[in-house]
């Protein structure tokens, strides 16, 4: 029997995020390529698009980068207007990786040990 877990997808990746305009690109990048897996199969632009509905994206792409077990994530008309035209704190997106990193991943006992962060 192979038993899971849940755990917040930064014990299995990390982020980083940029912005253009009100555009937001949000890579996640496998601290192990063992967990690239099921990266791939979890982190999709639906589960994405649903952690990010409160910021109404018009659009989520994803695009893999599977020689570096990363993926980047483009979510549209997220920001606000952007930069110079949002009144929120955060215009350039840069604390949205924080967001995407929250999502729950299902983690697979075997791979327990490639994760980081307390157990």
């Amino acid at each position: 029997m192979n038993a899971t877990f849940t755990v917040p997808l930064y014990r299995a990746a990390h982020g980083r995020t940029g912005d253009k305009g009100n555009r937001s690109n949000i890579s996640v990048i496998a601290w192990h390529p063992d967990l690239w897996p099921l990266l791939v199969e979890q982190i999709t632009e639906d589960a994405v698009a649903r952690q990010f509905a409160h910021r109404q994206p018009t659009r989520v792409a994803r695009y893999l980068l599977p020689q570096l077990q990363a993926m980047n994530f483009v979510l549209d008309e997220v920001l606000d207007g952007g930069v110079n035209d949002a009144l929120n704190l955060d215009s350039h997106g840069k604390a949205l990786s924080f967001l995407l990193l929250d999502l729950p991943l299902l983690v697979p006992q075997a791979l327990r040990h490639r994760l980081v962060g307390p157990a």
